[in-house]
């Protein structure tokens, strides 16, 4: 049964094939991802190894966990399942006091404001003014 191994405190500069021939000294690398930054493509610092058994995974823990490389300590031990993540829902329960979305209802009518209008009509009817009646085009009467 495959292992997948975390691989943590890496240089910037390791590769992936650096990681396969490190870790091939305690066994069959079945496959070696690092992780790099989608939009720059850099390596973001760690990677994810997998060996080929168990006892293959418990030995390149023992021999790695502390091992220096390019003057960078390394942290190895077993990758933990990936956590559930959510959606714009889950996203949502976080600023509900209840701790889940907010409720949208949509079977309520809204309150008519009456339009433009009743918001015009605030400012006068709009035919007086200082420049008279307004018109299309720009222009007074003359």
């Amino acid at each position: 049964m495959e292992v997948k191994l975390y691989v943590g405190n890496l240089a910037y500069s390791t590769t992936e094939k650096d990681l396969r021939l490190l870790f091939a000294q305690a066994g069959n690398v079945t496959s070696a991802d690092l992780i790099k930054d989608r939009d720059s493509g850099q390596s973001k610092g760690f990677a994810f190894v997998t060996m080929g058994t168990q006892a293959e995974a418990q030995k390149a823990i023992d021999m790695f966990k502390a091992y220096s490389l390019a003057d960078r300590k390394l942290k190895v031990n077993a990758a933990k399942p990936r956590e559930e993540r959510g959606g714009y829902q889950s996203q949502l329960s976080a600023f509900s006091p209840a701790g889940r979305a907010p409720k949208v209802n949509a079977s309520k009518p809204r309150k008519e404001q009456g339009g433009y209008q009743s918001t015009l009509s605030a400012f006068g009817n709009g035919s007086s003014g200082p420049t008279g009646t307004r018109r299309r085009g720009g222009g007074q009467r003359h």
